[in-house]
């Protein structure tokens, strides 16, 4: 199979499995998601005044209200879920795909992709997102005490979900398959004569492994600042590796 031929069919693959899906689930998914992940408040919470960044796979851009001092430009691949989002004035809200950015390089002080590397469905397709935002970021020095506020270099937060959850409700552990569809039921209340209705939609996901995302970030040439797990997910905090003069 060519290259060309291999992107269409992940192309065609993740549109049926996750793009499609999000479209038709958006009003749903978006009532059931409202409070922020502890990590990224806390990574926006800290970001110094006036940062410039961008939230990519925004979904219903929850995390556009918690920092009224930074500005964000989001965008999701889902027309619908960003109709949600544009109501977060007055960041900016746009419909774009994490493999075709439509965002200038080396500019941006931050940008939080939170839950999206996992749907892409192979890992050639994860590193390219990857380094798809950190391409975005100022690049990072060789200096690992640079931090953003100092010099503006730029950082990115990544989070996905984990293979690693045996406590959690879906039971997955060391062992388990990694790729998965994960069902999403959307019931309908019942009006009049017509009764409840539910429907179940499956969305795919790549459960990542202890690990993998950091090896992930460095393949797609970031340096990793911070990582760790947090309620059934894995997170990184990378910058982007400066090329050697």
């Amino acid at each position: 199979m060519t290259a060309e031929l291999s992107r269409m069919v992940s192309d065609a693959y993740e549109d049926r499995h996750v793009h499609q899906v999000y479209d038709q689930i958006a009003s749903h998914f978006s009532s059931t998601r409202y409070k922020p992940w502890p990590v990224v408040e806390q990574f926006l919470t800290d970001l110094p005044d006036g940062a410039i960044g961008l939230d990519i796979g925004c979904g219903n851009g929850k995390y556009l209200a918690v920092n009224p001092k930074i500005y964000i430009v989001a965008s999701d691949r889902s027309e619908s879920l960003v109709r949600f989002a544009t109501k977060h004035q007055p960041h900016s809200s746009l419909i774009a795909e994490n493999l075709n950015l439509p965002h200038p390089k080396s500019f941006f002080d931050f940008a939080i992709s939170i839950a999206v590397i996992h749907h892409l469905s192979t890992a050639a397709r994860r590193i390219e997102a990857l380094s798809a935002v950190l391409e975005t970021l100022r690049p990072v020095s060789q200096d690992k005490s640079a931090i953003i506020g100092n010099d503006r270099q730029g950082k990115a937060l990544f989070l996905v979900w984990a293979l690693e959850q045996k406590c959690s409700r879906r039971g997955w552990d060391e062992g388990d398959e990694q790729d998965v569809m994960v069902p999403w039921v959307m019931t309908q209340k019942s009006t009049g004569t017509n009764p409840e209705e539910s429907r179940t939609f499956h969305r795919y996901y790549h459960l990542y492994r202890h690990g993998e995302l950091e090896e992930d970030i460095v393949a797609a040439g970031g340096v990793i600042l911070g990582s760790g797990y947090e309620k059934d997910n894995w997170w990184a905090i990378a910058g982007r590796r400066s090329p050697i003069i």
